[in-house]
């Protein structure tokens, strides 16, 4: 009895060592109760709305700015010196949210949080439209990392502004009704398909061949040369007064048509385009809006670029000077500051590069790590960096700042996992993280695990996004 005394407390004493010790991934829906249950499908409903409002970055904004300026948000072209709530927009494609208590210090810098709102697509040509074989279709050309057999064969949709030689600008959703027609690009038929079955991936489909299927009735009923183009041309020019020239001052985004669903019998997915990366830039938003009456002291920002999807650049990019603007437009709005101050600004706060992770997939297992990897439904992922096999074109963040990043979770008890984007060699990723660090800021990466990213239907967790969301508030709260 006594030997067998002592097994079980030597049990016990090893049992408690490792509880203490040992670093253990938690499935997040484990022991919910019923009232968070609530809370993180309320979440979810009020995402796949944000998410429905914003299939472009034009879209994006104008949501965003809808949003804040329920909540006294104040665009900064109208603000008073004495406002706190600041909108910024930039382009209608990039803006930011702010938040002001203390006008007297910003050399001490900014609680940043940032994430992109452009998502991979099919942009129209400049000159999109022709006809053959007696149908009328549309050139595209495809935007970021896409699979582009994943395009073919699927319900899509234009979104998008045309910009008129008079300035006026003319926005389009077209295809997203039930009354509206849709797009489709064509597939070849199986029994036809000896040669192509034989291509790979990257090329069974060509870039040359996206182009979606318009129309095949000719103007007037007559089948003449270009009759068909023609008769979609006079339609477009009824109702939006434009004509072929005006598609080369024009950004037109073609789409997966359809909103936002839950998947799985229990409900748990989000299904949707463009949550790569909109579901880090509707949970930054939403903690932003929930800890603006909490907090006093701090001065908050929430940045929402474009351009990532393609490297960042351009002048909506993190790769352009975005960030020094934003932050310069601040200072000069409140009169408090010269060149030195924004310098010593950007160097001195903190931000979190939200962008999504690879969540592992049980059907593609061998490209990821798991012991490193994100897990499904385990919570918010924490990324110390990013990049391709050896962290090429990565910022890897200093271990202090990611001890105090973790330190902010974990007293807000947020579920969060330490993750890379696959195996090293496997390949990997980037983020706008780089493009911050740059000016001397801590920066680390943090967002949500998808499945089928950059597909036309990715796949979320509602309790990976409630606890995204968690994260951001923990951020602003206690860094």
């Amino acid at each position: 009895m006594a030997t067998s005394a002592k097994k079980r407390k030597k049990t016990d004493a090893a049992k408690q060592l490792t509880e203490k010790l040992f670093f253990k991934k938690k499935n997040a829906w484990d022991g919910l109760k019923a009232k968070e249950q609530k809370e993180i499908f309320s979440l979810a409903d009020e995402y796949k709305k944000f998410l429905n409002s914003s299939k472009t970055e034009r879209e994006t904004i104008a949501t965003i700015e809808q949003y804040s300026a329920g909540l006294e948000f104040v665009n900064i072209n109208q603000a008073k010196k004495s406002t706190k709530k600041l909108f910024l927009n930039y382009d209608s494609v990039a803006g930011a949210l702010v938040i002001i208590n203390d006008t007297n210090s910003f050399e001490k810098g900014f609680l940043m949080n940032g994430a992109h709102i452009d998502s991979p697509r099919l942009d129209l040509k400049q000159f999109p439209l022709y006809e053959a074989e007696d149908m009328a279709y549309m050139k595209t050309h495809y935007y970021g990392g896409i699979k582009k057999y994943q395009w073919v064969t699927r319900p899509l949709a234009l979104h998008g502004t045309i910009v008129l030689e008079s300035g006026k600008s003319i926005a389009i959703a077209y295809g997203e009704s039930a009354d509206e027609p849709v797009f489709m690009i064509n597939d070849l038929l199986p029994h036809l398909a000896q040669n192509q079955n034989k291509k790979t991936a990257t090329n069974v489909i060509e870039g040359e061949q996206l182009n979606i299927l318009v129309g095949s009735i000719p103007y007037k009923f007559k089948s003449e040369k270009d009759a068909i183009k023609l008769a979609i041309l006079e339609k477009l020019n009824k109702q939006y007064g434009i004509t072929e020239q005006d598609f080369v001052s024009a950004e037109l985004q073609v789409v997966p048509a359809g909103e936002a669903r839950d998947v799985g019998f229990d409900r748990s997915f989000v299904g949707a385009y463009g949550q790569d990366d909109r579901i880090c830039a509707f949970c930054g938003m939403k903690a932003l809006f929930d800890v603006a009456k909490d907090i006093k002291q701090k001065n908050l920002i929430m940045v929402f670029f474009d351009k990532e999807e393609i490297g960042s650049m351009g002048n909506s990019g993190a790769h352009s000077n975005l960030i020094e603007r934003i932050v310069n437009d601040i200072i000069q709005h409140y009169g408090k500051g010269d060149y030195n101050t924004l310098l010593q600004s950007l160097a001195n706060s903190k931000f979190l590069s939200s962008d999504v992770n690879a969540g592992i997939d049980p059907e593609w297992k061998d490209v990821s790590e798991p012991m490193n990897s994100a897990k499904i439904g385990f919570g918010v992922c924490l990324t110390k960096f990013t990049g391709t096999r050896g962290k090429s074109g990565s910022n890897e963040a200093h271990a202090e700042y990611v001890a105090d990043v973790r330190k902010a979770f974990n007293k807000e008890k947020v579920i969060w996992q330490p993750a890379e984007l696959g195996k090293v060699d496997q390949g990997g990723g980037g983020t706008i993280a780089l493009h911050l660090a740059r000016y001397g800021m801590d920066v680390v990466d943090c967002g949500t695990a998808l499945l089928s990213m950059h597909s036309p239907f990715e796949i979320a967790s509602k309790v990976d996004l409630y606890h995204t969301y968690k994260a951001y508030k923990a951020f602003y709260k206690h860094l």
